[in-house]
């Protein structure tokens, strides 16, 4: 058997996330809202619909960058590659100041350090030369 290990840390890009991904490759993290009349919510993952209200007139918007560390776990133990020579890394889930919370990955920042309600800011690792990027999250003071 040739060629390399499966990728299971990759997204797959479809037409929906094309403007998602799109924006990712320029360091532009994008989120989704609702326009229906007395909604108005911000969510991500990103839907073609309003989790809050099943509307259908959602839009995309471009967020801040700005989250809260609003809970983690480092893991030091995954046998899947190539999470296996990430280790340890920290998977997080933050608070995006527009308002939803999204799973993610706190990097350059020791446990030690490590704070519920830490100021984060979003950056983007490419994964190789033709992968995604993916964003990913630091102190705000780096």
């Amino acid at each position: 058997m040739t060629g390399t290990a499966p990728r299971y840390d990759l997204p797959e890009t479809d037409a929906f996330t094309r403007p998602y991904w799109d924006a990712a490759a320029d360091g532009r993290l994008l989120i989704r809202r609702c326009r229906a009349p007395g909604c108005g919510v911000a969510h991500h993952y990103p839907r073609e619909f309003c989790p809050r209200c099943w509307g259908e007139d959602v839009v995309w918007e471009e967020a801040s960058g700005r989250a809260t560390l609003y809970t983690w776990s480092v893991v030091h133990r995954n046998d899947l590659p190539p999470f296996d020579g990430r280790v340890p890394y920290t998977a997080a889930v933050v608070d995006l100041a527009e308002g939803p919370r999204m799973m993610t990955e706190v990097v350059d920042c020791p446990e030690a350090e490590l704070r519920i309600g830490m100021a984060l800011r979003v950056h983007f690792r490419t994964e190789g030369e033709d992968g995604p990027a993916v964003a990913v999250f630091r102190a705000a003071d780096r």
